[in-house]
């Protein structure tokens, strides 16, 4: 894959990361990235607040390819599949717990911050988002232009 196909799925899976939906015209190469609606309490202020954009994509709709920031399952599972390789056994055996109990996610962000696999686990993260993204561009992608594999 070259680089500039790399950077376009980095760059979408850094925005989903920070809970943006991206649509991925793949025709002009742009990336449009729109906080998931359901952060916003307003119909109206979110519609007013990214007209620009959702006019865009509105208006070239058979240009673009949507990616969806994450349901809860799925961040839940990359924090499974990234706890599984962690070679520390107590580590791997206290996320686990952690995992098991109330508040997964904030306390595994907190336990993981304070940890020396910190980095590993962005660099994990940032691998599983990527590979989701590449996914979603092929199964996309109209049949005669796949270029992401």
């Amino acid at each position: 894959m070259d680089n500039f196909k790399q950077n376009i799925i980095k760059e979408i899976a850094q925005e989903l990361d920070c809970g943006f939906d991206c649509y991925y015209n793949f025709k002009t190469d742009e990336i449009i990235a729109i906080p998931s609606f359901s952060q916003f309490a307003d119909e109206e202020d979110f519609k007013e607040a990214f007209s620009d954009s959702l006019e865009k994509v509105e208006n070239h709709k058979a240009d673009f390819i949507k990616i969806e920031t994450l349901e809860s399952f799925e961040s839940f599972k990359i924090m499974e599949l990234f706890v599984k390789q962690i070679s520390d056994q107590n580590l791997r055996s206290e996320l686990e717990n952690l995992l098991a109990n109330k508040k997964p996610f904030q306390n595994f962000k907190r336990k993981i911050d304070h940890s020396d696999f910190r980095q590993k686990w962005f660099e994990f993260k940032q691998n599983e988002l990527e590979k989701r993204v590449r996914n979603e561009l092929e199964r996309g992608k109209p049949a005669h232009n796949n270029g992401y594999k």
